[in-house]
């Protein structure tokens, strides 16, 4: 079936950013979004219609209360079911299919459907949302100002840090992943941001991509650091990486942080507007292969270069569009990373990332730390 022109979106904004971008309305627990006919409405609970009237940036409030009444009927005895009141609004604009979100809840779609009223979903359901708006740029680049500076004081313990055997000690307490991630999440949440999942990770951890780094941190090895924090108070993201040594760094790694860093600057130059996200992401394998680089299976573990180059950033960490084997055009005006990595166990991980502006001559680099291995 055609995806609907009409839109239905059901999701708490604070954890669903499709229906943040929707409504620009900020709530916790579940409401409705409908697009009909080209116009915005959200359908609210008394308790949230007043801050929706006001906050949100939608053409019309409706309350879910004066829909649920006329479905009760006049002894106001009957239960009314959320897919009712729903079905109610689309009917009284004539609307009979809706495009929704993938995930939308699986069980409201079967009662939609009870009710005559056709869920179909869409992976796309605001292609616009890749284009950001000078404002959306400015909120991207303070959180990232945010991460920058979590960053340093994670690194200014590091520097402060001994050797003693296979840890590093700082004051008398072994420096670990924790302890880092720790200085950073303070830091960010002195700054209104707020992060989860934030990687710290040394040596082989270091070459697990996902892995977000546990125990303590030796020197001599590399350590990946990826933060990608959420503003608290605008709820965009930033993303960036860096690898780092505490003490010497070997030629090899050496080696292998350069290359990287090549890797990184040639994938940024051919970022602007309507470049493929596939072919740069591929011409990444290529260059990493043509250095002598194997990515492969080695111990029931991928070694090398076995990830996306880049993302889309937003309201979501992770958005279109993309540098990946599914890659897609990038229009100006959005967000992505370039972040190539090698992964290698007993040698090290390298990861670099930088966000980008696609802008109408090429590329804005909206990343401004250093790329300094040791520290």
């Amino acid at each position: 079936m055609k995806a609907p022109t009409d839109v239905l979106v059901y999701a708490g904004s604070e954890s669903d950013a499709t229906m943040l971008y929707a409504s620009g309305f900020l709530a916790g627990d579940p409401f409705i979004f409908l697009r009909v006919g080209g116009r915005s409405m959200l359908v609210m609970s008394d308790l949230e219609l007043g801050r929706a009237r006001d906050e949100s940036k939608v053409d019309e409030v409706v309350p879910y209360s004066a829909v649920e009444k006329k479905l009760k009927g006049k002894d106001g005895a009957k239960r009314v079911s959320r897919s009712e009141v729903i079905a109610r609004v689309l009917a009284d604009h004539g609307v009979a299919a809706v495009s929704v979100p993938d995930n939308f809840p699986l069980g409201l779609a079967v009662a939609l459907r009870k009710q005559g009223v056709q869920a179909v979903p869409s992976a796309s359901l605001f292609p616009e949302r890749a284009v950001k708006t000078p404002g959306e740029v400015a909120a991207i680049e303070a959180v990232q100002r945010a991460t920058e500076e979590a960053t340093d004081e994670a690194l200014k313990l590091l520097r402060r840090s001994k050797p003693r055997g296979s840890k590093l000690v700082v004051g008398g307490e072994t420096v670990t992943s924790e302890l880092l991630k720790g200085v950073i999440h303070r830091a960010l949440m002195d700054r209104e941001c707020a992060a989860t999942r934030t990687i710290v990770a040394g040596g082989d951890q270091a070459c697990d991509p996902h892995c977000t780094g546990t125990g303590p941190v030796a020197p001599d090895r590399s350590i990946v650091m990826d933060i990608f924090p959420r503003s608290t108070r605008t709820y965009y993201h930033a993303d960036m990486s860096r690898t780092v040594v505490r003490g010497k760094a070997s030629p090899a790694l050496v080696k292998l942080f350069k290359d990287v860093q090549t890797a990184q600057e040639a994938g940024i130059a051919k970022v602007k507007p309507g470049a493929d996200g596939k072919s740069i992401h591929e011409e990444t394998q290529k260059l990493f292969k043509e250095m002598g680089y194997a990515t492969e299976p080695r111990g029931g573990k991928m070694v090398g270069y076995f990830h996306g180059l880049g993302h889309g950033v937003g309201l979501d960490v992770h958005e279109s569009p993309w540098l990946t084997s599914g890659g897609t055009p990038l229009p100006e005006h959005s967000v992505v990373t370039v972040e190539p990595g090698l992964y290698y166990p007993g040698l090290g991980g390298v990861r670099l990332e930088d966000m980008v502006l696609v802008t109408s001559g090429g590329c804005r680099n909206l990343t401004r730390y250093p790329k300094e291995l040791v520290v």
